[in-house]
């Protein structure tokens, strides 16, 4: 009986533990985020000539407008 318990509960959990893919997207969100970052930095040093701590502070400031703290 505590054989087909074991069995029965090791059937049961064995697709909750496999989040393989949910890593992976959770991954992938991180990447396309930090890829987007980087293109609005190269755009905004392409053409400016203010200081780099300011156009950070303002891409930062538009993102977090953006985002709706």
């Amino acid at each position: 009986m505590k054989e087909k318990l074991m069995m029965a509960w090791t059937k049961m959990t064995a697709p909750v533990k496999n989040e393989t893919g949910a890593q992976s997207l959770e991954w992938l969100g991180i990447a396309a985020l930090l890829i987007l970052v980087l293109g609005i930095v190269s755009t905004a040093l392409s053409g400016q000539s203010e200081s780099i701590t300011e156009l950070v502070g303002n891409i930062i400031t538009k993102i977090s407008g953006m985002v709706g703290e």
